[in-house]
């Protein structure tokens, strides 16, 4: 039996209807992010693309008493809905801004890459993760043959992170039309 739906991915939900945005991570994706969140108790949790708060209320979920969460949104006005959602709360911190802010508080034990970093600066994200430390990706269409295509031409993005010689890295389908990247970085 699964945990019952939470009550801030719920509000965060109604939030994103209501501001029009049409890109919150999928509850098969949230599900991922409340389990990682959870195995970190006393982690630093990140996230670059705050959005609407859909993510950031999925790690919420699992975060441990000891963790932290800190999410960025380049976008103002989502940035001061999801804090507002949080303001109750010291664990989380959401950062009005490029996702380069969320540098000031790395290394990171999970990290929910679903803004900037993850195809402007492939590299800077890898190093952001703390050894052991996990970072997710969604928004893949699952691959069927390797090297991966995506719009007839080799997925160069996926390459590299399936590939990076510090991760240990595997695609899993998150619904049977949309996959996400999970990597751990090596010690």
């Amino acid at each position: 039996m699964q945990r019952p739906y939470p009550t801030a991915v719920t509000a965060a939900e109604h939030f994103a209807a209501e501001a029009g945005f049409t890109r919150s991570c999928i509850p098969e994706v949230g599900r991922l992010l409340s389990a990682a969140a959870a195995a970190k108790p006393a982690g630093v949790i990140a996230e670059s693309g705050t959005g609407a708060g859909v993510g950031t209320a999925w790690l919420h979920s699992g975060l441990g008493p000891a963790a932290r969460l800190v999410t960025a949104e380049r976008e103002p006005k989502l940035a001061a809905r999801a804090a507002a959602l949080y303001a109750d709360d010291a664990r989380v911190e959401v950062l009005a801004g490029d996702w380069r802010l969320l540098e000031a508080h790395a290394p990171f034990d999970v990290f929910f890459c679903d803004g900037g970093g993850k195809r402007d600066d492939p590299e800077r994200v890898v190093d952001l993760l703390a050894p052991g430390g996990v970072l997710i990706m969604d928004d893949f269409t699952p691959a069927e043959a390797w090297p991966p295509l995506f719009d007839g031409r080799v997925d160069e993005l996926r390459v590299f992170y399936l590939g990076h010689p510090r991760l240990v890295a595997a695609e899993v389908l998150t619904t049977p039309t949309t996959a996400a990247i999970i990597a751990t970085r090596l010690g």
